[in-house]
């Protein structure tokens, strides 16, 4: 039986379960392959720069300042102006993105051990895949954590911003045990948002975009999450 589907401004689009099914996975498998290269790409760049002694460049003064606040200024740009940009210009914001957050997370080859962050990276990866697999699967309706959630990041933003002002130790754990929670429910949540937005994005000149901008959100919660996990299983130098 043929099904109807609603698309952008309320056009019908139609569809049977088995296509739709198809291209679901494919889409999502999609988003995974170039979040997980993302990924990869900033722990080669990463690794790379502390290895060949420029990390010392980033670890203070301008240009470190540069280096942390671009990534942000990208995301913003691409969260934001997604309908004016093309996909390939998309693709190449994601891809220098990646390569800046590698600049920037160089320094924790600075503070902790290249065994702890590897094994940090390890723990990352199979809470990910496991939150992530339950956000795809799971039955239970997961929009209502959104509004809680992001107010979260808001608040451990401000907290983080604080403490860089009072130094507290006991602030510093707070936000990361808070942090490590607030990322792996926007795992599970992201998951099934992308999930639902396919039946949307299906068939319209938005599709490849939506696969560069969730790939950016995945790799947001990983990356987040890895390096809130860091503060507990890393081992200082």
């Amino acid at each position: 039986m043929r099904q109807q589907e609603q698309g952008f401004a309320g056009a019908s689009v139609p569809r049977t379960g088995v296509t739709f099914d198809a291209g679901l996975r494919k889409h999502m498998l999609s988003i995974y392959n170039y979040m997980t290269s993302g990924i990869l790409l900033t722990g080669i760049v990463a690794l790379l720069t502390a290895q060949s002694g420029l990390v010392y460049s980033f670890a203070g003064g301008p240009l470190m300042w540069l280096v942390a606040l671009s990534p942000l200024a990208i995301v913003f740009a691409m969260s934001f102006g997604a309908n004016r940009f093309s996909k390939g210009t998309l693709q190449m914001m994601f891809w220098g993105f990646a390569t800046l957050m590698g600049l920037s997370m160089s320094t924790i080859f600075l503070v902790f051990t290249g065994g702890s962050i590897a094994a940090t990276f390890f723990a990352t990866a199979a809470a990910f895949a496991g939150l992530s697999l339950y956000g795809y699967t799971t039955q239970k309706d997961l929009s209502g954590w959104g509004s809680f959630l992001i107010m979260g990041v808001v608040g451990l933003i401000i907290a983080s911003l604080l403490n860089l002002w009072l130094q507290s130790p006991a602030l510093m754990w707070a936000v990361s045990f808070i942090g490590v929670l607030i990322f792996a429910g926007l795992t599970a949540y992201d998951t099934q948002r992308l999930k639902r937005e396919y039946a949307y994005y299906r068939g319209t000149e938005f599709a490849g975009k939506a696969i560069i901008l969730g790939a950016l959100s995945l790799y947001l919660d990983f990356i987040n999450m890895f390096q809130f996990l860091l503060q507990f299983m890393g081992q200082r130098e």
